[in-house]
């Protein structure tokens, strides 16, 4: 199950194994995902992608436009047109895709 950590800014999944992270910001009303962190032990289980899903859905509750700094949120954002245009995304400068 995905967590909201909102004093340590980031959304959580943890596991008898491991932890895994999505750290965030906010500042006004820009939700500037960070940084995404999937350990070993939990790659290829669907992690990454559940607490970027977890991070829109919070950012839509809000009314809050996404700026995905992070490269994973980044490039699944693009490959998930389905859930990124249920949110406004501010694309940052540093995309190459832009």
């Amino acid at each position: 199950m995905i967590k909201l950590d909102e004093a340590a800014r980031r959304f959580t999944f943890e596991s008898e194994a491991a932890t895994a992270f999505l750290e965030f910001r906010q500042r006004a009303d820009r939700f500037i995902i960070l940084h995404t962190v999937v350990p070993p032990e939990l790659e290829g289980e669907g992690v990454g992608s559940r607490l970027v899903t977890a991070a829109i859905d919070h950012a839509v509750s809000r009314g809050l436009t996404v700026v995905p700094i992070c490269p994973f949120a980044r490039a699944w954002l693009r490959s998930h047109s389905d859930v990124a245009a249920t949110v406004n995304i501010d694309w940052p400068n540093t995309d190459p895709g832009v």
